[in-house]
């Protein structure tokens, strides 16, 4: 009731009185409901960091799962405290979606990279410390990230692989076994013979260090070209010693061979 275009005093109080008693159990209700679960979610974030901690969930993924738990818990509890309070939802979800559409696009990439980084943790193609081969690179992992997985290569460059690339493409694991097989070949000249040749080998082998002794190396003609015959080597190493056997082996193997008057093709 207007009294000269100002309500009166009386009638402010009477609408008040009106409103709370239609709306103001609704509000309390909201209230009380929304404190509780700020202390539920408390509760739950506490649970969730010593059930990641018992179940081994890797270090980096941790603070993500609890993150994203933690804030759908948030999300959630919004969401009903204004249906309780009998908020209109309409302009919100409109807001949120047109959000979310707006970051998936700009953020796909990211997205892509990020998923890749997750099941990368969670499959465990590789670990740290493992040397594997992927995206034309060869080298030891440092670090495994949400986004990117860093390598150290033998010649110590650092490279960063996004995962969204990673996962998705070979991946080499050279480590995984604890043995990786060393081969290579050389020619000698025909008029030489095949068993010394054998021979000097076998034993450049068995004094070479680091090579392992099972499974047992192998040594034979592998090929028969115009001017000379190929030998294959395979032996077995640990990942770690793979080029420093290989060198050493390679030149106790020419040394010896040179020693023993052994006859090479000539080249041209």
């Amino acid at each position: 009731m207007k009294d000269n275009g100002i309500y009166k005093v009386e009638d402010f109080y009477k609408d008040f009185h009106n409103w709370l008693i239609d709306h103001g159990p609704k509000y309390i209700g909201g209230i009380i409901i929304f404190f509780i679960g700020l202390w539920v979610i408390r509760f739950m974030r506490n649970r969730l960091r010593t059930r990641m901690l018992k179940r081994g969930v890797h270090s980096s993924l941790q603070p993500f799962f609890l993150s994203l738990s933690i804030t759908t818990l948030y999300v959630l509890l919004i969401i009903w405290v204004m249906n309780i309070v009998g908020l209109e939802m309409t302009i919100f979800t409109t807001i949120i979606g047109a959000f979310s559409v707006a970051a998936g696009l700009a953020l796909s990439g990211t997205f892509q990279n990020f998923a890749g980084g997750v099941l990368i943790l969670l499959l465990k193609p590789f670990e740290l410390d493992d040397s594997i081969m992927a995206q034309g690179q060869d080298g030891r992992v440092l670090s495994i990230q949400i986004f990117y997985t860093v390598l150290l290569t033998a010649d110590n460059k650092t490279v960063i692989i996004p995962n969204g690339k990673l996962f998705n493409e070979v991946i080499v694991n050279v480590t995984r076994e604890g043995k990786r097989r060393l081969d290579f070949e050389i020619k000698v000249a025909y008029a030489n013979d095949a068993d010394k040749i054998k021979e000097v080998i076998k034993n450049a082998i068995k004094t070479t260090a680091n090579l392992l002794t099972d499974p047992e190396a192998r040594v034979g003609i592998i090929g028969m070209e115009i001017d000379s015959i190929r030998f294959t080597i395979n032996v077995w190493v640990e990942p770690a010693n793979f080029l420093t056997a290989k060198i050493a082996l390679q030149e106790k193997i020419f040394k010896d061979l040179t020693a023993a008057g052994v006859n090479f093709p000539k080249a041209g």
